[in-house]
């Protein structure tokens, strides 16, 4: 984990509200960015465990700048130019907004200050005061910074990441030479796709934009740009400077890609390299955020990611799965799935603000527990339970949305009450007693279980739960267990089964999913064979 910061550590003590403390509202007018810092931190109480989550942060444009950092005009990865021409309408509507909101915005193509020589921009940069208190160092490359020393770099980039076809490379270096530039650094100024006004700023060098940062008294700084595990994370004004010398720093996620070429380990996709990167981003150097948290709408994507999306709402105070969850997803489904998180915010348990997300998942996975949301997210849920999409739900998503009584639903608030049955298939009422720590649920395989492909390579006599066991009998006539979960003194439930609900997507549940449970093999192996059934895989 990253060596915590001043305002890490104020990251940190909000944090702990996820586990029951209570958080001071930072919001502190209608013109504020709301946004949700996503981090990886040292679970509570779980040392050596990552949990994730989303801080809520109410920053002023008039104090924040946004550096785009390498958004050069070429490269010499012919891929790079292409899904830099992807980012880049987005990414200008992102800085259009935010300077128009009052943001200050850098421009960081580096290398490139000659064709500025007489831009206003770059004028404001070079007459800038040299800041009294510069970092050590701030003028230098940085390659890491002592947090990172904790974790393990996540991909070999030592060929310079280029995932070109050799032929089409090829070509693009005779086009590059052909054009009078380097074909290995053919880069002369930032692409035109991205607008620069007189009143931005342009520069390459880290003593510079320190100084435009105290001279104009930013306290925020956004990095977006490319590539994020070279010059985003390396660059003298990049997120480890900012990070290492105190600056409230975050990663716009969305706008970012890397140079991965996915020949070289961990041999996953380039989509998934840039995941694993921003991951590490999350638990070493700073938080991200999303570019929908200012434009609105969903998080870009790039067109040529044909992931499935698996959309996994974590919300649940009881089980811990802002732990469990992300990490089976970092060990199971990266290589082959997309995945974003919806998450409560810390200190709003009511809420799940990245609800939107679901219009571009494939599949949701639903582990929350008795959240009463504002009526629009509801709506969101049910229009996704509605397109026939699959559905995915563990332990207390079976009273996901659903207080203990329909009074205890506040007003300006909505609930489902009736997830359970119309989509899970599920009857739950209550659980059995615990019977003490060292009884545990034990597993039966069901006649229509043996063969179904949710349990192929899966010896689900060797699943055990480590809660409750939950009382759901009956389950819905469209339901069929695929286990039957015992504990001593009391009947048997069905502890995992499909459902094929009115709205004809594939639907699987388990009661099971308290954090030990996740320690097995067998369970999470049956976890990802539902994902792959669900999505018909």
């Amino acid at each position: 984990m990253r060596t915590i910061s001043p305002w890490r550590l104020s990251l940190f003590v909000l944090s702990i509200s996820l586990f029951g403390i209570d958080v001071v509202n930072q919001a502190h007018g209608a013109e504020d960015w709301q946004l949700r810092l996503r981090s990886r931190i040292e679970a509570p109480k779980l040392p050596g465990r990552t949990a994730i989550i989303e801080t809520p942060a109410a920053w002023k444009p008039s104090e924040t700048a946004i550096i785009v950092c390498d958004m050069w005009d070429l490269h010499h990865c012919l891929n790079a130019v292409r899904r830099g021409e992807e980012l880049s309408p987005t990414m200008d509507r992102v800085l259009k907004t935010a300077r128009d909101q009052g943001a200050l915005i850098i421009h960081a193509p580096s290398s490139c200050m000659d064709a500025y020589a007489n831009h206003p921009a770059r004028n404001h940069a070079l007459t800038t005061p040299r800041s009294k208190s510069l970092p050590k160092e701030i003028g230098t490359w940085c390659y890491k910074i002592p947090s990172e020393e904790k974790g393990t770099y996540p991909i070999d980039q030592s060929d310079g990441g280029e995932d070109d076809d050799l032929a089409e490379h090829k070509a693009w270096a005779e086009k590059l030479a052909g054009m009078g530039r380097n074909p290995k650094a053919p880069w002369k100024s930032q692409t035109k796709a991205l607008t620069i006004v007189d009143n931005d700023y342009i520069s390459d060098n880290g003593e510079e934009i320190w100084s435009i940062l105290e001279d104009r008294q930013i306290k925020n700084v956004v990095l977006l740009g490319v590539h994020l595990n070279m010059c985003v994370l390396g660059r003298p004004f990049g997120l480890r400077q900012m990070a290492k010398n105190g600056r409230n720093v975050v990663l716009m996620r969305d706008m970012t890609d890397t140079m991965y070429n996915p020949k070289a380990s961990p041999y996953v996709s380039h989509f998934t390299g840039t995941d694993l990167i921003v991951e590490h981003v999350e638990k070493y150097v700073c938080p991200s955020i999303t570019s929908d948290q200012i434009l609105g709408g969903t998080p870009f994507r790039f067109k040529d990611d044909k992931r499935p999306n698996l959309a996994l709402i974590i919300a649940d105070d009881e089980y811990r799965t802002e732990v469990s969850l992300p990490d089976f997803a970092h060990q199971n489904l990266l290589k082959d799935y997309a995945i974003s998180y919806i998450l409560s915010p810390v200190g709003q348990r009511d809420n799940l603000p990245g609800v939107n997300m679901l219009k571009n998942a494939d599949l949701m996975f639903v582990s929350a527990r008795r959240r009463v949301l504002p009526q629009e997210q509801v709506d969101a849920l049910h229009a996704f339970v509605a397109s026939g999409k699959p559905v995915i739900g563990i332990r207390t998503a079976s009273h996901a949305f659903a207080p203990r009584s329909k009074d205890a639903v506040p007003a300006g608030r909505a609930a489902w009450f009736d997830f359970d049955g119309e989509v899970l298939g599920g009857h739950y009422t209550n659980h059995y007693p615990e019977n003490g720590p060292k009884v545990v649920v034990t597993a039966t395989v069901t006649p229509e279980g043996k063969d179904h492909p949710i349990l192929k390579g899966v010896d689900g006599s060797k699943i055990q739960g480590h809660g409750s066991l939950y009382k759901v009998s009956p389950i819905a006539k469209t339901a069929h267990a695929l286990l039957q979960g015992s504990i001593p003194d009391h009947p048997s439930e069905p502890i995992a089964w499909t459902n094929a609900p009115a709205s004809k997507g594939r639907v699987f549940y388990t009661s099971l999913g308290y954090i030990d449970d996740f320690t097995q093999p067998e369970f999470t192996q049956m976890l990802r064979n539902a994902i792959d059934w669900a999505l018909a895989k």
